[in-house]
């Protein structure tokens, strides 16, 4: 593990010292899960985005208009 000095508002020190004790942790190990949890979570956005992107198409046009909005 890395130990590293994160600079906050004094505001935002105070919530997470309020955060951490409502969860009985520490300040450093409540940073450390909220960011652990940031790149869980970016990670699984850009696996799904990567997946949805090299995806083959099978809804392709046929050449054809398509019907406008008003239209019934």
């Amino acid at each position: 593990m890395k130990n590293v000095t994160v600079t906050m508002e004094d505001s935002v020190a105070e919530w997470a010292r309020l955060e951490a004790a409502r969860r009985n942790t520490s300040v450093s190990r409540l940073v450390g899960e909220l960011l652990a949890e940031k790149m869980r979570h970016d990670d699984a956005y850009e696996r799904a985005m990567q997946d949805w992107l090299h995806r083959e198409r099978s809804w392709s046009s046929d050449g054809q208009a398509y019907p406008a909005r008003g239209a019934l």
